[in-house]
């Protein structure tokens, strides 16, 4: 199952407020420091993986009671800060209902690490709050990167080997994962943790994480070199990781993001707002230069699909849509989700960006994952070296190119004034872009469609009158049975792709 307590972990971090500036409070750092170097952490990850797994101790009694209203009133203190830089400090969330493991955090200053301890006495709190009663049986569940100002935060991590950023328009959507385990296969899935952090400054005042995942199946050693600019937030990523199991599924670069309903899918919808989703659609960009699209959907079940490549060059979860009037939400603004795009470094090999979607009935349920799953199958044993780019953004990853798929509708089939076709599902495609301009109906542009499990009828590609660089593609799809029905389309002209390849699916009979 996919974590579906994300947004329940959104609010909690949110209710963790500043308060004005003071003297830091060395107390909490404290010890011998220790030596050391992201290649020990490398090679402590290669032993630990050569011994038992050993799971975490049970949560502390009472951490249950830490919930969101609790939370609600637990500040951490200012005067708390660490790694305070001219782009800002950074700050650490309490143990809580959420996430009751705590994680070990050590300060790095040079090559030298020293453990910072967890004290109640990090946040201001009311005497009879849970956390206060646990005293020191409290702990750390993460940390916060805060902005110049300590006004609001840029990046966290907290929770398995979830973290997040708000991008470029400073507004929290999708996650990402260290690692995927299993997801959206037949048996459970496996949820490894960063149980440890290390954090300092680069040269260059990055924010540099480095970070122990354990789990049953795997254990790994991640750097991240964190920077924020006022086009987003870059993470460069290096992970070793190392196989305690087979795994049936290894996801590579996971993202976890949310999708209920679209203008595609309003049938879904049971809220007044026009349309609901943190990311709207997949981009991939293939070994071979193909920039394919894929709308997300909420499947009436369980769905999994994969699009096998070779040396992949980009995948990510877009939030193409950025207008407002489609969401109408003026408390948590949809329309300023951060899409998040994975360049990896190196070859990747053979394998394919896999897609999971799940059903969900509200916005308070993670149902979308896509990741990376390698093609040769993850024994015990194995070793990877990984690299990889991490961009949170608000425009589009890739530079101007093929029209791209702007909307998508979906109604009932035939034609207008004939009867209907109840078996059949009309799929309108709308492409914009300046590859477009200037085209027109005799100008030779082209449907290329294919269609499997089913049949299309009535296909037609013409321009949107009074839009300069917009054009539509229309078609009535017929599926042959219950399986889903698979639409790939792109616009040509001359044989020449003026589009990106569009990839979508009608359900069934």
């Amino acid at each position: 199952m996919i974590n579906t307590t994300r947004r329940d972990l959104i609010a909690a971090l949110g209710a963790v407020a500043a308060l004005p500036a003071g003297r830091l409070l060395a107390a909490t750092t404290g010890g011998d420091g220790q030596p050391f170097s992201w290649d020990m952490l490398k090679a402590h990850a290669a032993t630990l993986a050569r011994q038992p797994y050993k799971a975490p101790p049970p949560p502390a009694p009472g951490v249950d009671h830490v919930d969101y209203d609790a939370l609600n009133a637990i500040q951490f203190k200012a005067s708390a800060t660490q790694l305070k830089a001219p782009s800002g400090g950074v700050r650490f969330f309490p143990i809580t209902h959420f996430q009751p493991i705590p994680v070990e955090i050590f300060l790095v200053d040079g090559n030298v690490a020293r453990p910072f301890r967890y004290s109640p006495n990090l946040f201001a709190m009311p005497a009879d709050s849970p956390l206060a009663k646990l005293g020191p049986n409290g702990g750390l569940s993460g940390f916060r990167a805060m902005n110049a100002a300590g006004t609001s935060d840029w990046l966290a991590f907290a929770g398995a080997s979830y973290f997040r950023s708000s991008g470029a328009l400073d507004q929290y959507g999708l996650s990402a994962r260290g690692l995927a385990i299993d997801t959206g296969g037949p048996g459970p899935e496996e949820f490894p943790s960063f149980t440890k952090f290390w954090l300092g400054r680069g040269a260059d005042g990055a924010l540099l994480v480095d970070a122990l995942l354990e789990g049953p199946s795997v254990v790994g050693a991640y750097r991240f070199t964190n920077r924020k600019t006022a086009a987003g937030v870059t993470q460069d990523v290096e992970a070793s990781l190392h196989l305690r199991k087979d795994i049936a599924r290894l996801g590579i670069a996971p993202l976890t993001s949310m999708f209920w309903y679209d203008q595609a899918d309003r049938a879904r919808a049971t809220d007044w707002r026009p349309e609901i989703h943190d990311s709207d659609g997949l981009l991939i960009l293939n070994g071979k230069g193909e920039r394919l699209w894929r709308p997300l959907s909420n499947p009436p079940g369980a769905t999994a699909n994969s699009f096998a490549d070779k040396g992949p060059k980009g995948f990510g979860l877009l939030q193409r849509d950025r207008n407002h009037d489609h969401y109408q939400d003026d408390g948590v603004f949809y329309e300023k989700r951060p899409t998040l795009w994975v360049e990896p470094k190196g070859d990747w090999g053979a394998g394919a960006v896999t897609l999971v979607e799940l059903t969900t009935t509200d916005e308070t349920n993670d149902n979308i994952v896509a990741m990376w799953v390698p093609a040769a199958p993850a024994k015990a044993g194995m070793h990877y070296d990984l690299a990889y780019r991490l961009r949170w953004i608000a425009d589009e990853p890739l530079s101007p190119g093929p029209a791209r798929v702007v909307d998508i509708f979906r109604g009932q089939g035939g034609r207008p004034g004939q009867p209907v076709n109840a078996a059949a599902t009309k799929l309108v495609i709308d492409f914009a872009g300046p590859a477009l301009v200037g085209l027109g109906r005799s100008s030779g542009v082209v449907p290329d469609l294919a269609v499997t499990r089913g049949t299309a009828d009535n296909v037609a590609a013409y321009p949107v009158v009074g839009q300069a660089d917009r054009w539509r593609l229309m078609v009535d799809i017929t599926p042959a049975g219950h399986d889903p029905v698979d639409i790939r389309c792109v616009l040509r002209r001359g044989g020449a792709a003026l589009s990106e390849v569009c990839l979508t699916q009608i359900a069934g009979k």
